[in-house]
């Protein structure tokens, strides 16, 4: 007779293997899906970018030579300098740091709270249910751009607030969609053993319902941090976001608007990274909506 401890390690083995099987067969279905490679490509260069920094720059960012003011792009300054002489280049890449900063950070809080609210809205129903989707309602009644204004205006200008604002705007997402996909869960049969094996609500939310619903949520998150990264750079745009001298798309495309005529490229290669950044995580999140969506797959 076989070895408890052989077959135990052999059903571990499997495990692992239809794991593995699993995550390539999605990662084949990712690639496979239109212009999501091109998406992965530039975020995986933008996120290369920010980690090497400190190593692909030539000047600091925030170096003033007033000998080089307004210069156009040349070898000593790839995308030019500007208005009292720092290096556009440096402050690109840089900036690259803050923008994926605040994405991350933005979509993380949104995310925290927007999946508590939903899973406890989805889990109980009833008055807990109207209450948290009436909150989430009045939330989603404003636009999301006037809320992160209102929010960062009430809090004041700085990453952090800026961060907490777009955090709180993408709340109401996160939480009705984790709650439409709960209450389809909730009643199924595993949910049903589980209560009646004595499991309590916490532990039936986070251990049963919650990784059924992780799909979605990655999607979301995806396209989430494209419209983090564009609220910063509006927020930076109008003085509310990221304070001078510290380098952000938004600022620099602030002060390339009081010189567009002048100095173009001060507008130009700020704009074009904002561009590449959020149309990068919005092929992505199509790509991993195809990828990770059945109904998608089969209508393909």
């Amino acid at each position: 007779m076989a070895s408890p401890v052989i077959s135990t390690s052999t059903q571990q083995a499997n495990l692992f293997q239809r794991s593995a099987s699993r995550r390539l067969a999605v990662l084949d279905r990712l690639f496979a899906a239109r212009l999501a490679w091109f998406g992965v490509l530039v975020l995986v260069v933008i996120l290369f970018l920010a980690a090497t920094a400190d190593v692909l720059t030539p000047y600091d960012p925030s170096y003033q030579n007033y000998s080089q003011v307004l210069q156009p792009p040349s070898a000593d300054h790839p995308f030019g300098t500007d208005e009292i002489g720092r290096d556009v280049y440096s402050r690109v890449i840089y900036g690259s740091r803050i923008s994926l900063e605040v994405g991350v950070v933005a979509v993380g809080i949104g995310l925290i709270a927007g999946v508590l609210i939903g899973l406890v809205a989805g889990y109980y129903c009833g008055w807990v249910d109207e209450i948290l989707m009436r909150v989430m309602d009045a939330v989603q009644a404003f636009p999301a751009l006037v809320l992160a204004l209102a929010i960062t205006a009430a809090l004041g200008p700085g990453i952090l607030n800026a961060m907490i604002a777009i955090g709180v705007v993408y709340v109401p997402a996160f939480a009705r969609l984790v709650r439409g996909q709960a209450l389809s869960v909730r009643e199924r049969d595993y949910i049903v053993a589980a209560r009646l094996s004595g499991a309590g609500p916490w532990r039936i939310m986070l251990r049963h319902i919650w990784p059924n619903v992780t799909a979605p949520i990655i999607v979301q998150a995806s396209l989430g941090t494209a419209f983090a990264i564009l609220t910063e750079a509006t927020l930076s745009f109008l003085g509310l976001g990221v304070r001078p001298p510290t380098p952000s798309w938004g600022s620099m495309l602030q002060t390339g608007y009081q010189y567009l005529s002048q100095a173009p490229w001060l507008s130009i290669f700020p704009g074009a990274a904002i561009y590449l950044t959020v149309l990068g995580f919005n092929l992505l999140g199509d790509g991993l909506r195809e990828a990770l969506d059945p109904r998608l797959r089969t209508r393909a």
